[in-house]
This record gives C-alpha cells, sequence and structure tokens, in this order.
C-alpha cells in the first residue's frame, strides 16, 4: 500500500472533517512477512541432538546382526569417520550448518551389494532411533524423507 503525502493526509483530513469524524484516516501498515520457519536442524536441537541421534542409529546397526557384516571390515578410526560423516550429512539435509564432505552416496556404497531389506532395516533402526529419542512425531516424516532421498543411490539390488 501507498502511503499517504502529506496533501494527501490534509485532504483527508478535511474529507474526514467533512463527514463528521473526529481523526483523520491513518495510513495502513502492510501486513508483516510471517517469520521464516525453523529448520528441522534447529526444531530437533541442533548438533548435540544429531550427535545422539546418530551415536544411537549406529549402535542399533553395529548390533544388527544382519547389518554389522557392512561394517565389518571397518577399523575403529573408519567407524569415526563414518560416524562423523553422517552426522554431517543428516546435519547438512536437516537444514544445519554442517557441510557433508564425503563422497557421493553411489560410490560411498557401491559394491556392497545393498539390498530393499537391507534398507527397510535400516530405516527401521533410524525410526526406532527417533522414537527413543523423542523425536515429535511431527517431524519425523522430515527426517526420513531426507533419508529416503538417497535411497536410490544407496540400494543395488
Amino acid at each position: 500500500m501507498k502511503a499517504l503525502g502529506f496533501s494527501s493526509m490534509l485532504l483527508a483530513a478535511a474529507a474526514a472533517a467533512a463527514a463528521g469524524c473526529s481523526r483523520p484516516p491513518r495510513a495502513v501498515a502492510p501486513p508483516l512477512a510471517p517469520a521464516p520457519a525453523a529448520s528441522l536442524y534447529h526444531r530437533l536441537g541442533g548438533y548435540d541432538a544429531f550427535a545422539a541421534v546418530v551415536d544411537d542409529f549406529l549402535r542399533r546397526m553395529l548390533g544388527d546382526a544382519e547389518l554389522a557384516a557392512f561394517f565389518a571390515e571397518l577399523q575403529e578410526g573408519e567407524k569415526r569417520r563414518l560416524r562423523q560423516m553422517l552426522l554431517d550429512q543428516l546435519c547438512e539435509l536437516a537444514g544445519g550448518p554442517c557441510v557433508y564432505v564425503g563422497k557421493d552416496m553411489r560410490t560411498a556404497h557401491g559394491g556392497l551389494g545393498i539390498r530393499e531389506a537391507d534398507w527397510t532395516r535400516a530405516v527401521g533402526h533410524l525410526e526406532a532411533t527417533l522414537e527413543a529419542h523423542r523425536v515429535p512425531p511431527a517431524e519425523r516424516p522430515e527426517v526420513l524423507a531426507a533419508v529416503a532421498g538417497l535411497k536410490d543411490q544407496i540400494v543395488e539390488r
């Protein structure tokens, strides 16, 4: 809306007085733009919350006899790097300040023979982790959708 100039305000005041109004009309301010929605990263508690979820998720995957085979060749330092890469990737996918600098998912998972059943099992562990960490039900689908976007690059058969 265009603000009234000085002469327009005088005319509006004169018109208001002639109409029997005691006050001239005021310029109406435009409505405020809605505040940007907080990122999923911030809504879920930031870095420490994501780190706790990643730690629990990896513990569940490493403890699963069917999925542990995918990690059997990793040395302790490689497992720590995997944890950090996963944390950075999830943080970035959720709109956080992290930057994932690892390999693309097709390269990182190529040759592992990850099947649809393996993916489904891992997602089940992620869902259980989100529940255990009391991630609100409204945000869970957002986390799962972010991860689901990687599926075609990870599942080979």
